[in-house]
């Protein structure tokens, strides 16, 4: 995620539009990945640019972030309205205050299941990656790892989300236990 250029844009509401994307894998479980140069793990989420939809933007993130292309995956559904979740005044938020009125994130949640092998996950595929490492976790993990000002989206996201885990073409097999990968 960058900060707002202009091709990224700031609704009257001040809320900035963004796509988190949840990728899954056989046994259910989902990348999560920790941000570079941070502590903080989270799913993949990006901005979508002006004349983007939230789905080319989804496309274009994962592989941005990720090293995934539409090959890699199968898109099994999406958020059907944008979730909105403040953003704490921070530096961040100060940054966004100077050109426009800044709250926070609308985001259109993707989830898509990994059809490629885990290796096609590359996260050094950009000059300044998002990420320096990943892992598959259980489906709902995320929900109690990440920050409190998330928190809502996600369990809004991850609830309307679940059940294209149970009706879509993935064959559950045991995996005896996490991957992680840098």
């Amino acid at each position: 995620m960058q900060y707002q250029s202009q091709k990224q844009q700031i609704d009257k509401q001040g809320y900035r539009k963004n796509v988190g994307i949840i990728v899954c894998n056989n046994q259910h479980q989902v990348l999560w990945a920790r941000r570079s140069r941070h502590d903080g793990w989270q799913f993949p989420q990006g901005g979508v640019e002006h004349m983007e939809s939230a789905l080319d933007a989804a496309f274009r993130e994962l592989h941005e972030e990720i090293g995934l292309v539409t090959r890699d995956v199968k898109l099994l559904g999406s958020t059907e309205n944008w979730l909105r979740y403040d953003v704490p005044y921070t530096a961040k938020r100060r940054h966004y205050l100077t050109t426009r009125q800044f709250r926070g994130q609308k985001q259109r949640w993707f989830l898509f299941h990994l059809l490629a092998q885990e290796s096609c996950v590359k996260l050094d595929t950009v000059k300044a990656p998002e990420f320096d490492r990943w892992r598959w976790v259980d489906y709902w993990w995320p929900l109690e790892q990440i920050v409190e000002f998330k928190r809502g989206v996600y369990k809004k996201a991850l609830t309307e989300l679940e059940p294209l885990l149970h009706t879509a073409d993935i064959q559950p097999i045991d995996s005896g236990g996490q991957f992680e990968a840098e």
